[in-house]
């Protein structure tokens, strides 16, 4: 349920063509819906602007394919993050027209068509072994309706790949940096921009890089500023943030046309 539909709806029963028992029946579910092992939250969108989203970590794959099956009944767009083959298998039985984006581990589907949020968000990864936790954050943005572009393997070993992509780097709203190692590249970013930049730490590295912990310390120990850190491979969260960022700048462009 979203703001349109809940909006429709009254307005439905406002207006006589809908009685208020029938406007009840398809609450019914509202604000959560109950199955034998999960409350699945369809009051989300409402609140925030997007569907729950199915971590399908932990999670047996017929729990995945029943809880994406409610989901799409409910809101029509179902984001499931760190997914397996085995479970797009379940949720395909049940949605067909699911996608399985294999590099990002993520199931969805009703990924809009055209970008519904203004300004551009920029992943850069700084190697090709970041990938799986770049394009997750890639799905996800796609999936909250930003317009997205990569740059990929531009690490700091070879700054001139980076140097390389300056004017990429100017056109962007948002930056999201998906740095393992040793985390440096957040901060280079970081010093050529004046956009907000979301820090990603991957637990890529040897071992002293304790699964990404170094890339963390050094990304939250950043001289630029400007830039965010989220959580160790959380390229789902760091693209929230930045889904968020750009609805804000729609909010307060919004009430300066409202003061105009």
């Amino acid at each position: 349920m979203n703001r349109e539909a809940l909006y429709h709806l009254l307005q439905q029963v406002a207006g006589g063509s809908l009685s208020a028992e029938q406007a009840l029946h398809r609450l019914r579910d509202f604000p959560y819906a109950s199955l034998e092992y999960a409350h699945l939250d369809t009051h989300r969108q409402l609140r925030t602007g997007f569907p729950e989203v199915i971590f399908c970590q932990g999670k047996t794959p017929q729990q995945v394919g029943h809880i994406f099956h409610r989901l799409a009944q409910s809101h029509g767009r179902v984001l499931a993050t760190r997914a397996t083959p085995e479970h797009y298998r379940a949720v395909q039985q049940l949605c067909p027209q699911a996608d399985y984006h294999e590099t990002a581990r993520c199931i969805t589907l009703g990924c809009p068509g055209e970008p519904e949020k203004p300004g551009l968000v920029l992943v850069l990864s700084a190697g090709t072994a970041d990938l799986p936790v770049a394009e997750e954050a890639v799905v996800t943005a796609n999936m909250l309706g930003c317009r997205v572009e990569r740059a990929y393997d531009v690490g700091v070993a070879g700054i001139h790949r980076l140097l390389d992509r300056l004017e990429l780097l100017r056109r962007a709203a948002v930056l999201i940096v998906v740095a393992g190692m040793e985390g440096a590249l957040a901060s280079v970013v970081g010093g050529l921009t004046d956009r907000p930049v979301i820090a990603v730490p991957t637990s890529v590295g040897y071992g002293a890089s304790f699964g990404g912990l170094a890339a963390l310390l050094a990304m939250l120990n950043s001289c630029a500023s400007g830039v965010g850190v989220v959580n160790i491979d959380n390229g789902f969260g760091a693209a929230c943030l930045a889904g968020a960022i750009l609805n804000a700048a729609v909010f307060v462009q919004g009430r300066a046309d409202e003061r105009a």
